[in-house]
């Protein structure tokens, strides 16, 4: 389902009742509609002024990115024009040298903030119901559960998500232990045949212990 980010009011221009004792209907809803196509382009308005807020920020932040990446290749420019290998020798204890690497890039977190919540949604969300009152049913209930949960949950992908984790989880423990009860076989098999007279070590036997191995 789609989420309208910007809605413009009034939808509807004409669906409006008259009052009572309106002489000239005709006139009084052509004055209706003019007034909500004013408040129309008065909305369009504010919605274009912080559209273009947006893209400032998003094109302030771009061009950051872009003059920070510049600055890091003319450094590495600098660097590379200014290497000399007549003159540097690097020893092949260098070579196999390692170092701690820390990288300096900030990684954007929580991006699904409440504080990151943009102006129009945030009003969208002002202006909604506020859900029944469930949670006064909540200590008649016996299974334990929330009454208001029945009727919206914030956390329930959240749950979800945590759920298919834990199953992955239990699933990748349960193969690993079944590889190693399975490895464990293979071993014991194998020496088991090793300790075998050659006269009882058949091809039957040798093929079953290749299959085994391979498994």
């Amino acid at each position: 389902m789609p989420l309208v980010k910007r809605n413009i009011e009034p939808r509807h221009l004409c669906h409006t009742a008259l009052p009572q004792g309106i002489k000239n209907e005709l006139e009084c809803v052509t004055n209706f509609s003019l007034a909500n196509i004013i408040r129309q382009l008065s909305s369009l308005s504010k919605f274009a002024e912080d559209l273009f807020g947006e893209l400032f920020n998003e094109a302030h932040s771009f061009s950051f990115r872009v003059n920070s990446l510049q600055e890091r290749v003319d450094r590495l420019s600098v660097s590379v024009t200014q290497l000399d290998p007549k003159e540097e020798e690097l020893s092949l204890q260098d070579i196999t040298m390692r170092k701690a690497f820390r990288s300096s890039t900030i990684q954007d977190q929580q991006l699904f903030d409440r504080r990151t919540l943009p102006i129009p949604l945030q009003e969208t969300y002002d202006i909604c119901e506020q859900p029944p009152p469930l949670n006064i049913l909540t200590p008649y209930r016996d299974d334990g559960k929330e009454g208001l949960k029945f009727y919206t949950n914030p956390s329930y992908f959240f749950d979800l998500w945590r759920e298919k984790m834990l199953q992955d989880t239990e699933d990748k423990r349960k193969e690993k232990k079944k590889q190693k009860v399975l490895t464990d076989y293979i071993f014991n098999n194998m020496v088991i045949y090793s300790d075998l007279p050659i006269g009882e070590k058949s091809p039957d036997t040798k093929a079953l212990i290749y299959l085994l191995s391979i498994c």
